[in-house]
């Protein structure tokens, strides 16, 4: 409990630095785009969050994996909150991406092949909220073949001829000048601390669990003696 807590504390801190070095070099440092103009300033939390609803996915399916193989329950509440965090992520993405889409494309919304992959990723995190209220395997087992979606959506943009512009960022390097990637990166920092966080709880909110539990039957075992 000692150490989650100040895994927690400095995670804190260090979110709170993130988020206000992330909007000030949002608002105030990055430049505008010669094209879009304020626009621009929409992708500098769209993409970080497009990528977060891809890496928690990943991660969810991890833990998801880990649960069907062992059924321990840590896995099981990392995997519970990876698809809470995941479906707001991939919710915030659509949205962000449809205000950046409306005085870009002139509409807020095409059938676009990268968008309806994304829009897929957000049902199959719904999907996995509603099938754990029935059975957490089943859940498990959505979000493990879900995993096809991914490299659909990533790779979308080179398979079919889309609105989306190609990759940016690859490991030949970038396109993007540093001045607009650095807001992009300390967002995705953000998010990525905010996401980290919010699994120490759950993991601190685990083992409170178990400590109550064992509480409780160490009480009920001496009730019991001192009756008998």
């Amino acid at each position: 409990m000692s150490k989650t807590r100040n895994y927690a504390q400095i995670l804190i801190g260090s979110w709170l630095f993130l988020t206000a070095m992330a909007i000030y070099l949002s608002l105030w440092v990055a430049p505008l785009d010669f094209q879009q103009g304020g626009n621009s300033r929409i992708l500098y939390v769209h993409v970080p969050v497009a990528w977060m609803s891809i890496l928690v996915y990943i991660v969810t399916a991890i833990n998801t994996f880990l649960f069907l193989l062992t059924k321990h329950p840590l896995f099981l509440r990392s995997s519970g909150t990876g698809i809470e965090m995941g479906a707001f992520f991939t919710l915030f993405t659509l949205v962000t991406g449809g205000f950046w889409g409306r005085p870009m494309w002139g509409t807020f919304w095409v059938w676009d092949a990268r968008l309806t992959s994304v829009f897929i990723l957000l049902f199959i995190y719904l999907g996995a909220l509603c099938f754990q209220k029935l059975s957490v395997e089943l859940a498990s087992i959505l979000i493990c073949v879900g995993l096809i979606d991914i490299p659909i959506i990533k790779f979308s943009v080179n398979w079919w001829n889309t609105l989306h512009q190609p990759g940016s960022i690859s490991r030949f390097g970038t396109s993007i000048h540093v001045s607009m990637l650095i807001p992009i990166l300390s967002n995705f920092a953000n998010f990525l601390f905010l996401t980290c966080l919010l699994f120490v709880i759950e993991i601190r909110l685990l083992i409170l669990s178990f400590l109550e539990s064992s509480l409780t039957e160490e009480i009920e075992a001496r009730e019991g003696s001192l009756r008998a």
